[in-house]
């Protein structure tokens, strides 16, 4: 039987210490202050970003909504990126996706300062993940490396498997894995064997967006399984990618959902905030 990894409780260890830098921060009369622009009314955004005030407030970062109408256009939109881009009290903004139809997210996204970026987005950073010279990592892959070295289990030399190349975080989690020199393979809709390869996986990460996708036989014994996926069921209950319940029995470590990989996004995305306010003060070389 796997042993859960703590989502809850390894997030809120990393909010405590953003807290502490925070604190220190305040001291050498830095404050540090969080941008985030929702536009329209999708509920599930508004939960997010609710969600990211609350950690805020957690960590002693100043918290700035700037809730836009549905019908904001796409120069509006650009117009806030770039006032919050030249405003000294926001170290990081982060616009909550999806945008209306009207909007084009690649051009909001590419707007962004990249010392600003804090879901690291932009192609500058994602450029330096590419060539490991980053400060600021996207917040879901990094929150899932903090999960693998929670339980552990080295990452060097290691058969890692990612399902899903998408590039919020199918392509950056492979970087990250190989950074850490794991031996990296990205599965996607046209793999073939697809059940073969991750049954070698000694750490396999799914985000492919399809509930229970991963079954026990896609598992090696011991693996480290870490569930990206964020689903509704037929019964219309929260699960993963990953059919818990089976995989549970073969996985050596296996993270819940929920309680898993969606609160360390939220931890990681301080973290990011206040790297990115060192950065800015001069603090912070490259990692």
């Amino acid at each position: 039987m796997a042993q859960i990894i703590d989502g809850k409780k390894i997030s809120a260890q990393v909010k405590a210490e953003v807290a502490k830098e925070v604190e220190a921060l305040s001291q050498k009369g830095i404050s540090v202050g969080l941008a985030v622009v929702i536009v329209g009314n999708n509920p599930a955004s508004r939960v997010y970003v609710n969600n990211k005030k609350k950690a805020c407030a957690v960590c002693g970062i100043q918290s700035y909504e700037y809730a836009l109408p549905e019908d904001t256009t796409e120069q509006q939109l650009l117009e806030l990126v770039d006032q919050l881009n030249h405003d000294p009290k926001v170290n990081g903004i982060l616009v909550q996706l999806p945008v209306p139809p009207q909007i084009d997210d690649h051009k909001i996204i590419a707007a962004i300062a990249p010392e600003k970026d804090v879901d690291a987005f932009t192609e500058g950073n994602v450029g330096k993940i590419m060539i490991g010279e980053y400060n600021l990592l996207p917040c879901t892959p990094a929150g899932c490396l903090d999960l693998i070295d929670s339980t552990g289990v080295s990452i060097e030399g290691k058969n890692c498997v990612v399902i899903g190349r998408s590039n919020i975080v199918g392509k950056p989690m492979a970087m990250l894995l190989l950074h850490r020199n794991g031996t990296v393979t990205i599965c996607h809709s046209r793999t073939r064997n697809l059940r073969e390869i991750c049954a070698q996986a000694d750490i396999l990460v799914a985000a492919v967006g399809k509930a229970g996708f991963v079954t026990a036989d896609m598992v090696k014994e011991g693996a480290v399984v870490i569930d990206v996926g964020m689903n509704r069921n037929a019964e219309g209950k929260l699960c993963g990618d990953v059919d818990f319940a089976a995989v549970e029995k073969k996985a050596g470590y296996i993270t819940p959902v929920p309680g898993g990989v969606g609160p360390m996004t939220i931890a990681t995305l301080m973290r990011n905030t206040v790297t990115a306010a060192k950065e800015q003060n001069g603090l912070l070389l490259y990692s």
